[in-house]
């Protein structure tokens, strides 16, 4: 089997918005080698699901930080809310990003690193409510999505059950903490390329590392 690339990741994950560059690169280099999966991790569900007044003055600090190590813009749009939390009505829910990116995966699997930076992109710098059906008509549009469907699907209990055990993988997987990228050679042998923001080169020396190793 062609190896696996495991990117667990979450929409409203900061530093997984930084990362975004380095996989995409990561991805375009190796995509002869390695297939791509995108797993959402499910970093806000349940009772981790946050308002904004809760967590905005955390990302106040928080984005500066991510900014200056991946070198990663936030945007105006984006910032408006976190330092206007009294003002916004933003709910952080993983959910409803996890089941957009489920439903894509049908449509274009070679595309869903793609997909997962345009959300992480519509969140943090145009400031589109990932909560709000309406912050992804426009990749409808981008990709050729037919909106009846993916608006159905968006709704529905069989993609939520979907999104869900995307979560549990993340689980099973020991997945605590985002971005974490993993190489699948089989059903059994993993090996772990980055945990937390790693920069381009420290990704790809590890990756070229295990590629080695296999071959010996």
């Amino acid at each position: 089997m062609k190896p696996i690339l495991i990117y667990c990741y979450d929409a409203y994950c900061g530093w997984c918005y930084g990362f975004s560059p380095v996989m995409k690169k990561i991805a375009a280099e190796f995509s002869e080698q390695l297939d791509i999966e995108v797993l959402s991790g499910g970093m806000m569900i349940g009772e981790s699901v946050m308002p904004i007044e809760k967590i905005g003055p955390y990302i106040q600090s928080a984005y500066k930080r991510v900014e200056a190590l991946t070198g990663i813009q936030f945007g105006e749009d984006f910032l408006w809310h976190t330092a206007n939390p009294d003002k916004s009505d933003w709910v952080m829910n993983s959910e409803k990003p996890a089941i957009a990116l489920c439903i894509f995966k049908e449509y274009y699997p070679a595309q869903q690193l793609d997909f997962a930076s345009d959300l992480q992109y519509a969140l943090n710098y145009e400031g589109r409510d990932l909560d709000d059906d309406e912050a992804y008509r426009h990749l409808l549009e981008k990709y050729q999505l037919p909106e009846e469907a993916f608006y159905t699907k968006l709704k529905s209990e069989e993609y939520k059950e979907k999104a869900y055990y995307e979560f549990s993988l993340c689980r099973q997987l020991n997945v605590d903490s985002y971005p974490q990228v993993l190489m699948q050679f089989s059903e059994t042998k993993f090996y772990l390329l980055a945990k937390g923001f790693t920069a381009y080169e420290g990704v790809l020396q590890r990756l070229e590392n295990i590629l080695a190793e296999i071959k010996e």
